[in-house]
């Protein structure tokens, strides 16, 4: 391991571009400890002590921003108002024809749709960025833990250079993640989430080896131990469906006649079940944070009380139900908008290809919807199960929810660490060497 490590740093090619990777990741993860403009460093510091837990989407962007959100940095959004708006760009592919036909134009449509997401993601900056400074404006950003001024001055115009360098932060932190795909190694933009979400990892460890026992913290990095495999196992597994082309002369030549298969992996959608199911259920929490109670009597409207009992509280059991069921129904919802079964057929057809058994056309289109449904369902119930994770732990053994070996943390620190190290084996193996793993 170490010796392929030390080869992939003696070839030149592969060096610099490891090297530039490194680099621009130093600089990304700097950016997280420098604060805005008119935060009040010193009471930050002091309400990050104090605080004991995030919630909501807080809790999902503070990991996603290695800790920058809370801290209130020029890098506090992180990473999330791309991804925010990759989504919702894949999402308007199915409401939209245009840009359904901007996708099939190839690479040309291709960077429309992403000249279109830049603009989205600079646009969900500001939006973001006004809603975070509103938040720590009311004093509401660590909740009752802290209720120290975080800001030095409110007045309109320290808002709005506060506003102003956040936003430019997330353009900042884009750049820097195409340049990684365009120079370095691995996808820019999913190794600035795999940094922020590592760097979180060894606060969490501490914090669970200080305030339980060493019986606990052994018994929680055994636990890690055995979901880090699981999930390894689960997205390398894969359904192939075999299929077989048939031959055809054009001319002289043939062409055709070989078989392979369609991969169909158990988790299809990833992670965005899971950061699709946590932005919804904040969104009741922050209308709720933002209701005011009645003027004449003091009290808070009913529904109000209801969502801050039941859908704020990670521990609460009707929170994880309802988050369960959400990411199952956004399991489906995104396997459904990604994997086109007549398409897939459509194609087949086009170019001679069937699946041995079944007649072209609609019974494979129907064989296909059969399949990719049957193993959606593992993969909806898998994705359920690792995102309550840390809600149980946080029950069980009393940590905080950015518990380090489960969710949205354990699924993206694996799937990003296998897909470089795929890649930096491929471009060692094209040099005649073994690659980084045997």
């Amino acid at each position: 391991m170490f010796q392929a490590i030390a080869r992939a740093f003696r070839t030149p090619d592969l060096r610099n571009k490891l090297a530039f990777t490194l680099g621009m990741v130093a600089i990304f993860r700097l950016g997280s400890f420098i604060p805005a403009p008119n935060v009040d460093y010193t009471n930050v510091q002091q309400c990050l002590a104090q605080s004991q837990s995030t919630s909501g989407l807080y809790e999902l962007v503070n990991l996603f921003s290695g800790g920058a959100l809370l801290q209130l940095s020029i890098f506090a959004l992180g990473i999330m108002p791309y991804i925010t708006a990759s989504i919702i760009t894949q999402l308007l592919r199915v409401v939209i024809p245009r840009f359904e036909t901007l996708y099939k134009e190839g690479p040309q449509g291709q960077a429309k749709l992403t000249q279109y997401t830049r603009y989205l993601t600079i646009a969900l900056g500001l939006l973001q960025a006004t809603t975070l400074i509103a938040v720590a404006r009311q004093g509401a950003l660590f909740g009752a833990d802290c209720t120290l001024p975080i800001l030095v001055n409110t007045d309109a115009l320290s808002i709005t250079l506060m506003v102003m360098v956040m936003t430019a932060g997330t353009g900042l932190i884009m750049w820097i993640g195409e340049l990684i795909t365009e120079r370095g190694v691995g996808n820019g933009m999913s190794l600035l989430i795999f940094t922020s979400i590592a760097s979180t990892f060894p606060a969490s460890l501490l914090q669970i080896l200080q305030t339980r026992s060493i019986e606990i913290f052994v018994i929680v990095m055994a636990v890690g131990f055995v979901v880090v495999g699981l999930v390894v196992l689960v997205e390398q597994s894969q359904r192939r469906i075999p299929v077989q082309y048939a031959k055809r002369m054009v001319g002289r030549k043939e062409y055709g006649g070989q078989a392979t298969y369609i991969p169909v992996k158990v988790n299809t959608a990833g992670v965005i079940p899971v950061i699709f199911a946590s932005s919804m259920l904040y969104l009741p929490a922050l209308l709720a944070q933002f209701s005011q109670p009645d003027p004449t009597t003091g009290q808070v409207a009913p529904w109000v009380t209801f969502i801050s009992t039941y859908l704020t509280s990670g521990s609460h059991p009707l929170y994880m139900a309802v988050y369960f069921a959400l990411i199952v129904g956004f399991t489906y919802f995104y396997v459904a908008i990604t994997l086109n079964p007549e398409e897939i057929s459509d194609n087949m057809k086009k170019y001679g290809g069937f699946i041995p058994g079944i007649r072209a056309g609609r019974p494979t289109t129907e064989y296909l919807e059969y399949v990719i449904s049957r193993i959606t369902f593992p993969g909806a119930i898998y994705l359920g199960l690792i995102a309550l994770i840390p809600l149980v732990a946080f029950t069980a053994i009393g940590t905080n929810q950015n518990f380090p070996f489960g969710g949205t943390s354990i699924l993206i620190i694996v799937g990003v660490g296998l897909e470089t190290v795929k890649q930096i084996n491929a471009q060692m193996q094209q040099r005649n060497y073994e690659g980084l793993l045997k």
